[in-house]
Formats: structure tokens, sequence, C-alpha cells
């Protein structure tokens, strides 16, 4: 059971909502994740066998994305399994999933069915390249969408990297939680105008949209030269430096856009000859130079240790930032402290570090995060509480593997 950890007791604000989590591994768990981090109940509806992030055996992954979430396990291939799960529609408030378009259609659980069941619900779709065309007609698309396949078919790809190496992906999945984090926000809106009209209706997110705005600094690039480029860790824009440099020990990530920066990193480096060099005096010059440049930063850095030039430089209001391992970062004492990270015993992995929501309620409690619920743990408990079933209901449904 989850312990308050905050100070308030103000209810979070999407206390008594009902969701039904469709999510498969990482875009839809992650809408499903911050629902339940608002307060929401989340019941996460899989198939006997498991959505498919489970059938790489326990990870972490699962683990973070289902935390706080009910799992009830139904068969949406037989037809029992659809009625059933139609049933708890109409006792829900939203229904989320990221399946391919058309999936909901043919297994009969589709916007029309349950919408005449439910006129109230919120019925929340993410896909990689759309669901419905203006007109209201069904996408007709059965191409996977994937991280990776948005992060190429977006242009992003060919913005990452160097330019002498081939296209390369970001390290990240960052695509599939701009999606996720997209659907949470249609969903909420979706729930403000239901509040007033008593209407629900049907949202989607595509992944391709989302991924645009990330373009955002290349897409300045290419409107002013027509063309974009590949720079590395620097910046395509103009703003120099800009770079990861090399420590003693490690490295770090300094970026200067501000006017006031480039004259305090100069100071801190006890270089006054450099903020006098005609080849820096503006920001213009320092990029045409940046070769240069970069050599002269990084010839300075190099003789310290990475925190003590961190330290240094924030001291002087220059941004920068240590380059952090994985497990660095994970054991962030201020991220623990504000409980943004907490360590959890989950009882297939042992010890791991869960991340709470980004988003923060003030006033309202912050919980211990719960390890995620193992496959249909919750099924009997979901049933009971939304269907009215009794316990031998249940197990017939069980022994004809309509649910598990």
């Amino acid at each position: 059971m989850s312990i308050n950890l905050g100070a308030g007791d103000r209810p979070l604000p999407l206390a008594g909502v009902t969701v039904l989590d469709l999510g498969q591994i990482y875009q839809g768990p992650y809408c499903g994740f911050l629902l339940a981090m608002a307060g929401a109940r989340v019941i996460k509806v899989e198939p006997p066998t498991g959505e498919q992030s489970r059938r790489r055996g326990p990870a972490l992954p699962t683990a973070m994305l289902n935390t706080h979430k009910e799992a009830i396990a139904i068969d949406l291939k037989q037809p029992a399994g659809v009625e059933l799960f139609l049933g708890l529609t109409e006792q829900a408030d939203v229904m989320l999933m990221n399946f391919l378009p058309g999936v909901p259609e043919r297994l009969g659980i589709g916007y029309d069915v349950v919408h005449a069941r439910n006129p109230g619900l919120v019925f929340a779709q993410a896909s990689g390249f759309g669901v419905r065309n203006p007109d209201g007609a069904l996408v007709e698309d059965p191409t996977p969408a994937m991280d990776i396949t948005i992060q190429a078919s977006s242009g992003a790809m060919t913005t990452t990297g160097y330019e002498d190496t081939p296209p390369l992906k970001a390290g990240v999945a960052y695509i599939d939680f701009l999606g996720g984090a997209h659907l949470y926000g249609a969903i909420t809106t979706a729930l403000f105008e239901r509040e007033r009209t008593g209407v629900g209706r049907s949202v989607e997110v595509s992944m391709a949209d989302a991924a645009h705005f990330a373009l955002t600094s290349p897409l300045a690039m290419w409107q002013s030269t027509g063309r974009t480029a590949r720079p590395g860790n620097r910046q395509a824009s103009g703003f120099a430096p800009y770079n990861v440099y090399r420590c003693a020990d490690g490295w770090i990530a300094i970026i200067t856009v501000a006017p006031r920066h480039w004259p305090s990193l100069v100071e801190v480096m006890a270089r006054p000859d450099l903020g006098s060099d005609e080849r820096f005096a503006t920001p213009l010059a320092r990029t045409s130079n940046v070769e240069v440049l970069d050599a002269e930063i990084e010839a300075w850095t190099s003789q310290h240790a990475r925190d003590e030039v961190v330290t240094l430089l924030r001291e002087a209001h220059v941004p920068a930032a240590a380059v952090r391992t994985v497990d660095e970062a994970v054991r962030d004492e201020r991220q623990h402290a504000r409980r943004s990270l907490q360590w959890v015993e989950d009882p297939d992995l042992g010890t791991v570090p869960l991340a709470y929501s980004p988003i923060r309620f003030h006033e309202s409690p912050i919980f211990e995060l719960d390890p995620a619920p193992t496959l249909g743990r919750d099924t009997d408990t979901v049933l009971r509480d939304l269907l009215g079933l009794t316990p031998d209901q249940i197990a017939d449904l069980r022994a004809t593997n309509t649910v598990a």
C-alpha cells in the first residue's frame, strides 16, 4: 500500500477517475502512469500472455511505467472477453491504447461501439502517423511505429551525430515519451470538457506530429539556409561555445547563449586575452572560429576535475553540467530528496530506482511508489468492484481462459 510522503492532504485532481489502460511497451503505459500518479484508478488490461514488454521477462521499464496500477488479464480474441471488457468500459471514464490503427475496430472495441455503451467515456489512442483523417475516416496504415522508426521518418536522425557518420538515433526513446505525455494532455483536456458537457469524445496523438516539435532548432537553420547540419554536441543555430569538453576525470557540457555568459566564462578561465580577441568578439565570430575556441576551452577544462569545473561555472552563472553516467543519475541525492526518484523493493528485480511523475500537484500527497503489478494480479478485484461478479462467475471465466 502506498504511503503518503507529502505535507498536504488535498485529493489528487483525478481522484475518482477510472482508466482502462491497454497501453503497450512505453508510450501507452507512460500515459497511464501519469494518470495514475494524478490520482486516477488505472487498470492495466492485458492479454493472458501479457503485453509485449512482459514477454522479455521482468525488467525495469515495466516496473517504472506500471507502478500504482492494477492489472487484469482478458482475452479480447474471445467474444466473452470482448463483452466482459465492454462491461468495464461502462464503468470507466477513460480508455487508452497505442494499438495500430484499425485494431480496436477489429477486436470489437472501437470508438463507435464503446461510445454507444458509455457516451461519457474518453476514448484515447496513440499511433505512429494518425488514427483518423480530418474527414473522420479511419487511417489505413498498418505500419508498426516504434521510437526509432519515427526518429528516422521525422528527420531527427539526419540532425544527430556528425557529418561524416551514418544517421544516428538518439540514445533515449524520447519520441515514445513525447507521445505518451501528449496523450495524457489530450485525455485531461477531454475530461475537462466532459465536466462541462457530460459527453466524452475520441482523442488521438500521432508520434510523428509530436516529434516534429523536437526539430525546432534544426528547422530554424533549414528556414534560414535551406539545409540542416549534424554538429554533434555543438549547436547548429549559431551559439558558441556550446559543446562537451574533456576534464581530468570526465566530461562537462558548457553552453553560452546569453550575452553575459561568454565574459563570465573567460573570467573563470582567467583568460582575459580571449575576451579581447577579435576572433571571439561576437557570437558569429566565435561560431566561425569554433575549432580554435573549443581547443582553448578544453585546454583549460582538461587541467581540472569535472566537478570542480561545474562548481566554478555555476558560481559564475555559466550554464554547465557534468556528463554523468546512468548510475550517477539514478543516485542523484537531490532527486531522491525530492522523492522524484525512489528506491523500491521489487519482488522480481530486487531494489530498483523508480521515478515519480514529473507533474507535481501542490498541497496533495506524494506517495511511496509501489512495485508494478504482476500479470492479472487484480483480475478478481476489478471484476468484483466494477461488474459485481461473484467468485463463481469469475471462476467460470477463468476456466474458459477468458480471464487469467
